[in-house]
């Protein structure tokens, strides 16, 4: 019978790691402006966020994310190569294109689609490789 292992420490980081990875994503240093422009955002809409409250919900959610991938690369033969493989195929294959087609029929552009896609894609690829690679 096969071990079935979850590293609650790894799953905690690949939660946290959603919030760094997407200051970074959407930040100046990156997508930020062109980001804003695809979604017709002002500097002025941001002064209507609620950070606290968007974060906490990011985080449960990221959780569960990240709780969710590591069911499917719990078993005892996962390791950093196959989890950065399951990372990706579940990023770009599973939710990117799913998020494509939503905003395809939402009539956002390429550099939107490109842009979230994209933040999808490597994030779940990192978790991936972390879940894997951290094992015990």
């Amino acid at each position: 019978m096969e071990q079935f292992y979850i590293n609650h420490w790894a799953v905690i980081t690949c939660a946290i790691l959603n919030l760094g990875l997407g200051a970074l994503w959407y930040s100046p240093l990156l997508f930020y402006k062109t980001w804003m422009r695809e979604n017709n955002f002002t500097e002025e809409d941001f002064l209507k966020f609620n950070p606290a409250k968007t974060y906490t919900i990011t985080l449960v959610i990221s959780l569960v994310i990240s709780y969710n991938l590591a069911f499917f690369l719990g078993d005892d033969k996962t390791d950093a190569a196959w989890g950065t493989a399951a990372g990706f195929l579940t990023g770009f294959g599973f939710s990117a294109l799913i998020f494509a087609i939503v905003a395809l029929f939402e009539q956002r552009s390429w550099k939107y689609i490109l842009i979230n896609g994209g933040y999808i894609t490597i994030y779940f690829t990192m978790i991936g490789f972390i879940l894997g690679a951290w094992r015990s």
